[in-house]
């Protein structure tokens, strides 16, 4: 099936979108991020697919804080394929190609091109639902950040000498409006889970494994959705693991260059804290993960390693039970 591969380089208020042509003249354009906007898009897009003869569009676009959103709900109803790539792999790409140009329209071209020659599968979309839960985590993120600082502040400042009524007020007054607000956060994602009994039903599922606990159920639930969709289903637990970043890179050149293996960090840094915080937890009961890691200890491996690799075991034990719905069960696991 022939493809036509279109860049899109989005910002708040606009976006520029590049088809990579062949039997016709490159088309380059420029359009506002809203719904009138799309529609030029699409009917450029379309004209332009049918000069080529292809069959369907590819929209290859890079995450940017969220602002491309509106494009692809679009470009989704409309049937096109959607692929999100990774920022830093394309410049990598770009670069090895020689190019070092650095504008908007050059950005949406690099994608167009890099869609063209590397075809990267196309990604489903989350569901809506899944979304909108991602959201309501962020926010609750967000919102213990925020009360966190002011109880730091508060407790720096009580012992002030010179500290005035007012700023104590003040401080005691948003700490309470916080906590409130948390509180509130707190219903609605209950609310939210009630409405959406499959999604309750999976982070039950979840945590039947050791170290996933009520602070990590829900953000690792939409990782694994997310991973899922971007995979269409067919992703691996080697590849999720990839994709966080927890992957080993051994480092060894001939006999005498040869350095102790780290991992990648090259996926969602919250997403990796967030296992390796559950390792910690969870290998301070009686459970498999705690006998994983205190098999790696005793083999002489540091206790920091261990635990990046027990948040690795978490997360291969959470696809495996997200993937065949059932709780998990414990069986020996090889030590590797």
């Amino acid at each position: 099936m022939k493809i036509l591969y279109v860049g899109v380089d989005i910002a708040q208020a606009s976006f520029d979108g590049v088809a990579w042509c062949k039997r016709s003249q490159r088309q380059i354009y420029h359009y506002v991020n809203e719904t009138a906007g799309y529609r030029q898009f699409a009917e450029r897009i379309e004209t332009l697919r049918k000069a080529e003869g292809a069959e369907a569009i590819h929209l290859i676009v890079e995450p940017t804080a969220g602002y491309q959103t509106g494009l692809l709900l679009f470009a989704y109803r409309r049937g096109w394929l959607v692929t999100q790539v990774n920022p830093l792999q394309v410049r990598r790409w770009a670069q090895s190609a020689g190019k070092r140009a650095k504008t908007d329209v050059q950005d949406a071209l690099m994608l167009a091109e890099y869609g063209e020659r590397m075809q990267p599968p196309p990604q489903e979309e989350v569901a809506a639902e899944l979304q909108a839960l991602d959201l309501l985590l962020r926010r609750q993120q967000d919102v213990k950040e925020l009360l966190q600082s002011e109880r730091n502040r508060h407790f720096n400042l009580q012992h002030h000498p010179h500290l005035p009524d007012s700023v104590r007020q003040s401080l005691q007054r948003t700490i309470e409006q916080l906590e409130q607000e948390l509180n509130q956060l707190e219903k609605d994602i209950e609310t939210f889970l009630k409405c959406h009994t499959y999604l309750d039903d999976e982070q039950r599922l979840l945590r039947s494994i050791p170290g996933v606990g009520a602070n990590s159920v829900l953000p690792l639930l939409v990782l694994l959705h997310r991973f899922r969709a971007i995979t269409s289903g067919k992703g691996t637990a080697k590849q999720l693991v990839a994709f966080l970043g927890l992957d080993p890179v051994p480092y060894q050149s001939g006999r005498s260059v040869h350095r102790p293996s780290f991992i990648s960090k090259k996926g969602d840094k919250m997403g990796r804290a967030l296992l390796y915080m559950a390792a910690l937890g969870g290998v301070s009961g009686h459970n498999p993960l705690r006998t994983f890691y205190r098999a790696l200890v005793d083999r002489g491996k540091p206790k920091k390693v261990a635990l990046v690799a027990s948040a690795r075991k978490i997360l291969v034990w959470a696809w495996a039970v997200f993937c065949s719905r059932t709780p998990f069960v414990a069986v020996p696991q090889p030590i590797t």
